[in-house]
């Protein structure tokens, strides 16, 4: 069970991650929003700190995407999803 749970937080870390860098933010942005260091904030992605809900949703929040995709997807299909997204709003902007 507890490896188990280290996959699901560095997933859920990867997904932050990739988020992030698919909308071209950079750790100390992300870093700036939260009033967190840089290295507090690179401890996340690297899966080195636990998550409280409320900092999960601060994160997804910035991102721009649901709580739900950073816990569940992998990175590849979250990035699908974002530009999908995106391109649809675009599309009716």
């Amino acid at each position: 069970m507890e490896n188990v749970l280290a996959l699901n937080a560095k997933n859920v870390a990867g997904n932050i991650r990739k988020i992030r860098e698919y909308r071209d933010y950079t750790q100390d942005y992300l870093a700036a929003k939260l009033k967190i260091s840089q290295n507090a904030y690179s401890k996340i992605e690297l899966g080195y700190s636990k998550l409280t809900i409320d900092r999960l949703f601060q994160i997804a929040a910035i991102l721009e995407v649901e709580v739900s995709h950073l816990l569940t997807l992998n990175h590849n299909d979250l990035i699908k999803i974002i530009a999908d997204d995106e391109s649809r709003t675009t599309a009716l902007g």
